[in-house]
């Protein structure tokens, strides 16, 4: 493929993107649970549920996911609004992911509940806290956890909302926001009122691979400066809307269609295969073995 290295890339993402089934891979992305509401208060609640327990396989969190919503009841948004957070650990009980409980759970929404009553949602709160910081992300985004998390949180609750002053690179957090500013396009959901170019791909390991396949970061850490790294070579393709190639890259690689090394059935017909540095090295190797074989044929004739 001629060009510039960005314009290959952006020629293959762009290629990746059009053709990707995004309906197919929605039925098994956590951003399911999100659209089954209407209300833009419901969305917001059930987005930072599902966002947050996002960790893990996929059966497991949409079991997890499943079993706090039912406990919510069918407007998740009313139930916390009307519950003091005492009632929605009795609520809760029973409910778990990973090392995560009913009293984390209860803590967070009992704290959104407050920042929606006080703030109007919790689109308006976190646009204050970017405001208040000079367009800052990462403070905004602390900020906003320090809200959720409240006052001497435990360890396991700053597991469950991290703060990306440590570093993390909060994955989780960021594809809450994907979720909520990204504008509507049958995945995000275009909610609150800041601008998509703000935004860092959230970072899980399945994006981090793609993206070291790709060549838009070398760092070895999934961490919140490479998420910025990744997200400034996605910039220089759409300054606007840089993480719009997220869902197909972490889906792509979710779905093992991209293994990390080269195999013909999946690496000949993927759109990225021009610029990923195992199909790139598959062909160095070829073009290095082609000569020898057709010296062998050579002799023999």
């Amino acid at each position: 493929m001629v060009g510039r290295p960005d314009e290959r890339l952006s020629a293959c993402l762009e290629r990746l993107v059009s053709s990707f089934d995004r309906e197919r891979h929605r039925a098994s992305d956590p951003v399911r649970f999100v659209h089954r509401y209407v209300s833009p208060a419901d969305r917001e609640v059930v987005g930072l549920v599902a966002a947050l327990l996002a960790f893990g396989r996929v059966r497991s969190v949409s079991q997890s996911v499943e079993r706090v919503l039912e406990r919510l009841g069918p407007s998740p948004a009313a139930t916390i609004e009307r519950s003091t957070r005492a009632q929605l650990t009795r609520r809760l009980r029973g409910c778990r992911h990973r090392m995560w409980g009913a009293a984390e759970f209860a803590q967070v929404l009992s704290a959104a509940a407050r920042l929606r009553r006080r703030e109007g949602s919790l689109g308006r709160a976190f646009a204050q806290r970017w405001s208040a910081s000079g367009g800052d992300l990462r403070e905004a985004i602390a900020r906003w956890a320090d809200a959720l998390r409240g006052r001497r949180p435990t360890r396991t609750l700053r597991s469950l909302v991290p703060d990306p002053r440590s570093g993390s690179a909060c994955k989780r957090l960021l594809l809450y926001l994907r979720w909520m500013v990204r504008p509507d396009d049958g995945i995000d959901l275009g909610l609150w009122p800041l601008p998509p170019s703000i935004l860092l791909v959230p970072l899980d390991t399945h994006v981090h691979r793609m993206a070291r396949n790709l060549g838009l970061t070398r760092r070895a850490t999934a961490s919140w400066r490479t998420a910025e790294e990744v997200t400034d070579a996605l910039r220089r393709i759409d300054s606007q809307d840089p993480v719009r190639f997220d869902f197909a890259l972490c889906h792509l690689g979710v779905s093992r269609a991209c293994r990390s090394r080269f195999e013909p059935t999946t690496c000949l017909p993927c759109a990225l295969r021009p610029v990923c540095k195992h199909a790139r090295r598959a062909s160095d190797m070829d073009l290095v073995a082609t000569p020898r074989l057709s010296r062998r044929s050579d002799r023999r004739r």
